[in-house]
């Protein structure tokens, strides 16, 4: 592809021309790793938190690359004439529309739905998939657990990957017969403009609460805030959370079309006339929709925030003329892999696996199974090691003043010792009444929990959610805790 035409819609200077006539020069590849450079390929000096891409510049000359984009100057005399360098305001933009070029713009082929919030977003984005999926569309779907392009699925390592990436699956995408596309637009996505480079047709704002602030995330509460309402700057239509309490900072300088949902009458779309629903080993609510649209929904997913989820889904499907059928069908059958996520191990107790690994993320969770009114309300979980101390305490803290009985155990300890990390959580629970047991061993403490579990006892393994591993010592091992929950069934029953 010729470099004008990749360049088409980022402001540049030419620093070097490279030949007489470099814009029609033909780009054999977009790069951002200078370690896969060949000759003819473009390469984009990204400044990130450890690696900064500038000092890479005239090892990817050398090798050949013939076009260089940089943000912040670098050493000229090391770079062949023959390369073309461009500077930019800011390189991971470039890097965005480049990338958006260079795969011919997929996301104009594809309805794209992107969703922001501080919960709710992994959860929700499987609802609008399966609900599509129900109404004849082929969903495409770029997420936290992983990324669904067709019948292919790819890893996630981060909830919004780089540009390149997400412009690449859009591409497979279209190429795999998708007509949509729903995905999760992080904040760290929109700081480090990774959604950049297109608009998307829906954007979606769940909600906000104060997390993800600190050393190379936010620097405070109003940064985070505002780099989660660039979607609405970058979003044809945008469907807001009503109830928020910053709903107000949230719709302020939108340039969008406001749509809202919520429990509030003022809502545009409403979840009314809740109910909570359980039996034998089963958790869920039921709602009435009202407003936009009329009809009754039952999910088999417990919680408030259920509602809100499958409300916020039930918004973005309206506009692609989803029948209240479809909705309910595609509502009832929904799971998704460790969010609140049921395992069956008995009729006498309920199980779950659910993803939260902070303290707020734990509170929201246990106040809201504490409505069931259980026997006993049991938390399983850990804390990750090589990260704040000040989380262990908290999560300790929470789950002691929450929980009837805490069973603490090993998360992913990375280069830390389990027990100091259990050490830590202890001290959080010391601060409270709570009943505690202390089981390193993750698939010791599932056993625990299972042979000691009791009739209308809610048992919640907290933390890992949809992860297959636990890193020790650097290293991940394969770690799935609806495997070592299937493994101690089979143990318990062969033991009787």
């Amino acid at each position: 592809m010729k470099l004008e035409k990749l360049i088409e819609y980022i402001n540049y200077e030419i620093i070097q021309p490279g030949g007489r006539d470099p814009l029609a020069a033909e780009v054999t590849a977009v790069q951002l790793d200078s370690r896969k450079i060949e000759p003819g390929n473009l390469f984009v000096c990204i400044k990130g938190a450890v690696f900064d891409g500038h000092k890479f510049a005239p090892d990817v000359a050398k090798a050949g690359a013939s076009v260089i984009v940089i943000q912040d100057a670098i050493d000229m005399g090391q770079i062949s004439s023959e390369v073309t360098v461009l500077k930019v305001a800011d390189s991971r933009y470039a890097l965005a529309c480049i990338s958006a070029a260079w795969f011919g713009h997929p996301a104009r082929e594809l309805t794209t739905i992107g969703i922001t919030g501080t919960k709710g977003k992994t959860t929700t984005t499987y609802m609008v998939k399966s609900i599509l999926e129900k109404t004849g569309h082929k969903v495409g779907l770029i997420g936290t657990i992983e990324a669904i392009v067709g019948e292919k699925t790819y890893p996630a390592p981060n909830t919004t990957p780089e540009s390149y990436t997400i412009q690449k699956y859009f591409r497979e995408m279209v190429e795999a017969g998708c007509d949509c596309v729903v995905m999760e637009a992080s904040s760290q996505g929109f700081m480090l403009h990774r959604t950049a480079g297109f608009v998307f047709d829906y954007g979606i704002f769940t909600n906000i609460e104060r997390d993800h602030i600190g050393p190379n995330e936010h620097r405070d509460f109003d940064h985070y805030l505002a780099c989660k309402k660039m979607l609405l700057n970058q979003c044809r239509i945008g469907i807001v959370n009503r109830d928020d309490s910053h709903f107000d900072q949230i719709i302020e300088g939108a340039t969008c079309e406001i749509e809202t949902y919520g429990l509030s009458e003022e809502a545009d779309l409403r979840a009314d006339d809740m109910q909570l629903v359980s039996g034998p080993g089963y958790l869920g609510i039921s709602y009435h929709v009202r407003g936009l649209m009329d009809f009754p929904v039952q999910i088999d997913i417990p919680g408030k925030f259920s509602v809100y989820n499958s409300l916020t889904a039930i918004a973005i499907c309206r506009h692609f003329g989803a029948r209240p059928q479809a909705i309910i069908d595609a509502l009832k059958d929904i799971r998704v892999k460790g969010r609140v996520e049921l395992i069956k191990v008995s009729d006498d107790f309920t199980l779950m696996i659910d993803y939260a690994h902070n303290a707020m993320a734990l509170q929201s969770l246990l106040t809201t199974l504490r409505e069931y009114h259980p026997h006993r309300l049991v938390s399983l979980f850990g804390c990750g090691g090589n990260r704040s101390r000040e989380r262990r305490f908290e999560m300790g803290e929470t789950s002691g003043r929450l929980a009837d009985l805490t069973i603490i155990t090993s998360d992913n300890p990375r280069n830390e010792e389990p027990q100091a990390i259990i050490d830590d959580i202890k001290t959080g629970i010391s601060r409270t009444d709570g009943k505690y047991v202390e089981i390193i061993d993750r698939k010791e403490a599932i056993r625990y929990a299972i042979e000691h579990g009791e009739p209308g006892d809610i048992i919640i393994c907290a933390g890992k959610g949809h992860e297959t591993y636990q890193e020790i010592g650097g290293v991940k091992h394969d770690m799935d805790e609806r495997v070592l929950i299937k493994e101690v069934l089979e143990e318990i029953k062969e033991s009787k």
